[in-house]
């Protein structure tokens, strides 16, 4: 907090601007939180706070012998730790208000991340969340519908219209090569990614470098740097606290000092101000680029490090950002093959797209079938030169399901204008091809430059796109107005299934336990279909109570998620395939059953080959049997007929040789 020299977050420096985060409050979504613990009991708030796995209103951890569930009151200690006690810390946000949700503790399932992600949005300012996909190199995950549809729930409705705020730590698979992009979390662009810098500026060994992370903060290091200090379990303080998890909170506390400073702040503005702000200086990377407007940028870092007093001062004088538009530019490339050990580059020109000049998120989404997905590396460079790389090499990554609609995000052309030649390039290092069966470009931003007047712009701010935009095809996730279809969007990625029809009207009027606006949990008596509560002898009620829609398979009373990969499954991994999408088929292999694309299927038609093969091998056997049959019968027979014979011969033989040997001589 005070290094100095400009190697610190500023954060002395917002103070001095009269703002500690008072009136703003936090909630850290996580594996509980200690909340009569005497460095953070004084700013504890219950209304920020819930059990969602023990289904209460106490977020208090479950003790161990390990506190394995310490977490998240670490987490909160770095937010809102209480100044001037001599005890611990020194939060960021010393007089924010800090709540914790305890959801890690149990199954993470997509009701669960949707709970916790909508508790109280009309109270909650930020929700700081340090988890995730498993950071092991070869998981491509991401929110599931109820999860998403929070997401767009929070942004659009949460603190008045305004949105709420999500912070979100970047992961720690560095170590993996894992890569962030491939994390749905923080390569959305209703979340604000952050990621760690070593207290002498460096890349950590576990931080995961992508195009998605906005902005970094100070975390822990090598061997003998140091490491954050905050508050722990038992009323105790650790000094070892670490990871991008430590980061994100950091983040969460000085996005509250700068909320105090303007408490009209969209998510939006939010995210304008940590980009016009962050500092490069002192952070060491050698993938340091300049964008088309100026701007240093790097896949480690974002744009440098977070600057709170800069923040602070800011965000007083800012004008609300225009409401944001969105548009979608398809490319003609389609079934475009890429041979293995090479790559492609293909081009696509913008030449209009309405209401976006100057943009803020840019998504790839792409469809792309590999037998190793690992080997797979993607750049996209903009009209102003600036190249991004949506997707690094993960050599962990050996599924071979590709990628399904799954939208590559970048943040590396902020401010840039998308009109011009974008270049998609394909690297396919597999020993195999690969191929792209279709991509578009979605842009996100505004007609008019943030900052503008505000008689220039709308100052109804903080609108955003359909969540087809996000994850899968347009209006993927809106319900009609009444009756008609829902189009399910499969957990995890874009695909759309078979539609589903919605329940009458007259049955949504009552039975949600938790109302808001997509209900998670019905009383008795109800049943849950797509966020609503149905009578549960509604005739729809009862048909989806008897079978799984496609895409989930049947868990007890209730109906989980499929690998995206597959139609049907009996389990949720890639290898439970019991039917697949029209582009694939059911390939067995040691009692497992994947879905492998038609595409990528050899040519041979094994069955056949087989059987020629066993056809030539039972050939072979017969005549060298044979064979050896008629050897051995011509050599047993000579020696039955001429017994005395063949010493005979054999004499014969060596006297002519002697008589050879002897005439040579001479």
């Amino acid at each position: 907090m005070n290094r100095g020299a400009g190697l610190d977050m500023s954060v002395e420096g917002a103070w001095k601007e009269g703002v500690t985060g008072k009136g703003i409050v936090v909630t850290i979504l996580d594996d509980g939180l200690e909340k009569d613990h005497p460095d953070l009991k004084e700013n504890y708030d219950p209304m920020a706070s819930y059990d969602v796995n023990g289904h209460d209103d106490n977020p208090m951890p479950r003790y161990d012998m390990i506190d394995s569930n310490r977490h998240g009151t670490r987490c909160a200690g770095e937010v809102a730790a209480v100044a001037n006690n001599s005890l611990c810390s020194l939060g960021i946000a010393y007089h924010a208000s800090v709540g914790g949700v305890r959801m890690l503790d149990g199954d993470v399932t997509d009701a669960v991340e949707a709970r916790s992600l909508s508790l109280n949005p009309q109270h909650i300012d930020i929700y700081s969340a340090s988890w995730g996909p498993d950071d092991d190199g070869k998981t491509v995950d991401g929110p599931g519908e109820l999860a998403t549809r929070a997401f767009i729930n929070g942004v659009t409705k949460g603190r008045g219209g305004k949105g709420s705020i999500f912070v979100w730590a970047s992961g720690n698979g560095g170590r993996d090569h894992d890569n962030c992009n491939c994390d749905g979390y923080t390569n959305s662009i209703w979340t604000l990614s952050i990621s760690s810098a070593t207290e002498n500026g460096l890349v950590p060994w576990y931080s995961e470098a992508c195009s998605s992370t906005l902005a970094t903060t100070y975390s822990s290091g090598s061997t003998g740097e140091k490491q954050i200090v905050t508050t722990d379990l038992h009323h105790q303080c650790t000094t070892s606290h670490t990871g991008t998890s430590a980061s994100a909170p950091l983040a969460a506390g000085i996005c509250a000092l700068a909320l105090e400073a303007n408490t009209e702040l969209t998510w939006r503005d939010m995210q304008h101000i940590v980009v016009a702000t962050a500092k490069p200086a002192n952070l060491k990377s050698t993938d340091w680029v300049t964008n088309g407007v100026g701007r240093n940028v790097s896949h480690s870092f974002g744009y440098g490090l977070m600057d709170a007093a800069a923040m602070v001062r800011l965000a007083r004088s800012w004008v609300t950002v225009p409401t944001q538009q969105k548009c979608e530019v398809s490319a003609p490339h389609i079934d475009k093959a890429i041979p293995a050990k090479s790559h492609v580059t293909l081009t696509l020109t913008v030449r209009e797209c309405p209401g976006v000049r100057y943009l803020e998120h840019v998504q790839a989404k792409i469809t792309l079938m590999t037998q190793r997905r690992g080997d797979i590396e993607i750049h996209l460079t903009s009209p102003a030169g600036t190249k991004t790389m949506l997707l690094a090499k993960r050599p962990q990554d050996v599924s071979r399901t590709g990628f399904r609609n799954w939208p590559f995000m970048s943040v590396h052309t902020w401010g840039e204008n998308p009109i011009g030649n974008w270049s998609l390039e394909i690297h396919n290092e597999a020993r195999y091809l690969a191929q792209l069966s279709e991509w578009n470009l979605i842009f996100y931003g505004t007609e008019t430059a943030p900052g503008a007047a505000p008689d220039a712009v709308d100052a109804k701010a903080g609108a955003v796109p359909d969540a087809g935009a996000h994850f899968g095809g347009d209006n993927a996730l809106d319900a009609p107005s009444s009756g008609g279809k829902w189009r399910d969007v499969t957990q995890r990625t874009g695909m759309t299934s078979e539609n589903v029809d919605l329940p009458s009207r007259d049955n949504l009027s009552s039975g949600c336990a938790k109302p808001s606006d997509a209900c998670l949990e019905c009383f008795d008596g109800w049943s849950l279909l797509n966020g609503h509560c149905v009578k549960s002898d509604d005739p729809l009620a009862v048909k989806m109570a008897e079978s799984c829609p496609p895409g989930e398979y049947r868990t007890g009373e209730v109906c989980s998620r499929c690998h995206y990969t597959c139609k049907k499954c009996t389990g949720p991994n890639d290898y439970e395939c019991t039917l697949c999408y029209a582009d694939a088929v059911v390939y067995s292999t040691t009692g497992e059953n994947f879905c492998f694309p038609k595409s990528l299927l050899p040519s041979v038609n094994y069955t056949v080959w087989l059987r020629r093969v066993y056809l030539g091998l039972l050939l072979n056997v017969f005549f060298l049997v044979s064979a050896g049959i008629v050897m051995y019968v011509r050599e047993r027979g000579c020696r039955i007929k001429n017994p005395k014979t063949t010493p005979k011969v054999l004499e014969s033989i060596h006297y002519k040789l002697a008589a050879d040997n002897s005439d040579s001589d001479n």
